[in-house]
């Protein structure tokens, strides 16, 4: 299941599964990822699952990476079986208001806005990880026919609650920021919520994400 350890700095390390993108090899690096937290080993201080890698990060002053690799090497993860996703559902709104690069992305992908939210909406979207800016989540994959690279020269400010694509996946800005991604919609909820200190992500590695389209009243209407 792990291609490779490796060190990263002097306080890191990372679990390598492997080069391709997927969902059954990210499935592994979650997995891997829930094992270690139930296994709460001494000097551990972050654990941060990526696409295909797993980083970990831990205290000198208790351990090293000799010493780490050599545990991570002892622990058995075969057999361990993939658990039911946690399903989440999401209102997006596609006015044109929100939808920014709907007419780049139509000329560009030579189909009309409604066939690429037909596409778009016809899916469920695992979620790989959260990163960028705090709980955004990087969810795939979206269909072929919408792919499209992200914009030549990114936003300064995108508004929170934006739905961007880019390649293979799709997200959500949990709050203001720069970004690349071609933006088509814009969701009410709030996906982040930074008072919540326990469960501050809506939507985790390893959940299912459905979206499903509002209209713009149900939009400014809307009260979670």
């Amino acid at each position: 299941m792990i291609k490779n350890i490796l060190n990263l700095g002097d306080s890191a390390l990372y679990c390598d599964f492997g080069d391709e993108v997927n969902i059954d090899i990210n499935s592994k690096v979650i997995n891997f990822f829930k094992i270690l937290q139930k296994k709460k080993i001494s000097g551990i201080i972050n654990i941060v699952p990526s696409y295909n890698k797993l980083i970990i990060v831990f205290d000198l002053s208790i351990t090293n990476y000799k010493e780490l690799k050599e545990k991570i090497e002892t622990i058995k993860i075969e057999g361990f079986e993939k658990k039911n996703e946690k399903i989440i559902k999401i209102p997006v709104c596609c006015d044109i208001e929100f939808a920014l690069d709907s007419e780049r992305l139509s000329a560009k992908l030579n189909i009309s806005f409604d066939e690429i939210l037909n596409l778009y909406f016809s899916k469920d979207y695992f979620c790989y990880m959260t990163g960028f800016i705090a709980g955004m989540p990087f969810l795939g994959d979206i269909d072929p026919k919408i792919r499209f690279k992200r914009l030549e020269t990114p936003r300064v400010k995108v508004p929170k609650g934006s739905i961007g694509l880019t390649e293979q996946f799709c997200n959500i800005y949990t709050f203001e920021s720069p970004g690349g991604w071609n933006i088509i919609g814009n969701t009410p909820i709030n996906v982040f919520n930074k008072f919540n200190l326990e469960k501050p992500a809506l939507v985790n590695a390893g959940d299912i994400v459905k979206f499903y389209k509002i209209t713009k009243k149900e939009y400014l209407n809307w009260n979670e």
